[in-house]
């Protein structure tokens, strides 16, 4: 793996070796201006990118005094596209938990072992986190997981299948263009995945019971694409899970309810001894 980097608070490419070949990901450092701040590496959902977080990252590791890592998967935003002919299998989530995290943790310099990097993850961004806790439980800070799948719904194939439909009959593609340099790329890995008749029996919910670290569980009462059996049922194997159920709210709280889930994870990662008072300094 190799990584080149220009500026420190500048986007960079770092290379990882993903399904047998080499891949470019797209990554950025936001927040506090300090190495030695606490790290929350942000993970984001089945069709998002390092651009479409916007400026949540940066908010969130502003308000509670840290520094952040947002990327790209490959397959997403400016990364290396996933070939056409290429189809994830049902444990594609599992590859980038155990797989590829690892891989640019090590790459960007987060010594996990001495320092253990805090996870933020979107819907399939907050299934990896909790896949990736529970797998490397003594190298993980805590975990923020908003929206996040530990098993198949029909209410999310249902929203999966509009999703389709949107990408056959309307401008979705001209959309996620401004986002993905291939857009083809990014929502046929996630819609035909999520599709596919052999990942309507993936469940996460033997591993949850391994994750160690603190564990906030975010999902909005609206959500289109989960019920709240999700977040629910994360408790009943992880105890320590704290829950935060946000009323009017859809798919994504950072968009629909900024506020409400900037308060609930600055005064959860305070709870925990994380983070200071929010810097004066502005973004570099």
């Amino acid at each position: 793996m190799s990584i080149t980097l220009n500026d420190a608070r500048a986007p960079f490419r770092v290379t990882l070796a993903q399904t047998g070949r080499a891949v470019e990901v797209e990554a950025a450092w936001v927040g506090v201006d300090d190495a030695a701040a606490p790290a929350m590496v942000f993970l984001h959902e089945g069709l998002g990118s390092l651009s479409l977080w916007r400026d949540w990252p940066e908010r969130l590791c502003r308000a509670a005094g840290l520094r952040g890592l947002v990327w790209s998967r490959a397959g997403y935003g400016q990364s290396t596209p996933r070939p056409a002919d290429e189809r994830w299998g049902p444990d594609f989530l599992q590859v980038q938990a155990v797989e590829v995290l690892p891989q640019l943790l090590a790459a960007v310099g987060i010594d996990a072992a001495r320092k253990p990097p805090w996870l933020f993850g979107h819907s399939d961004g907050g299934s990896i986190a909790l896949i990736h806790a529970a797998t490397f439980p003594d190298l993980v800070g805590g975990v923020i997981a908003v929206a996040p799948h530990i098993f198949v719904e029909d209410l999310t194939i249902a929203s999966i299948e509009q999703a389709r439909d949107a990408w056959h009959a309307t401008d979705l593609r001209h959309k996620l263009a401004r986002h993905h340099a291939d857009p083809a790329s990014a929502f046929l890995g996630w819609n035909d995945i999520w599709l596919d008749p052999a990942f309507r029996d993936w469940n996460i919910e033997p591993l949850l019971a391994h994750i160690a670290c603190p564990l906030l569980a975010v999902q909005g009462v609206d959500d289109e694409y989960g019920s709240l059996a999700q977040i629910r049922d994360i408790a009943k194997y992880a105890p320590q899970t704290e829950l935060l159920e946000i009323p009017d709210c859809r798919h994504s709280p950072h968009r629909d309810q900024p506020d409400a889930l900037e308060r609930a994870a600055v005064a959860f990662l305070r709870r925990h001894g994380v983070g200071s008072v929010a810097s004066a300094t502005p973004p570099c």
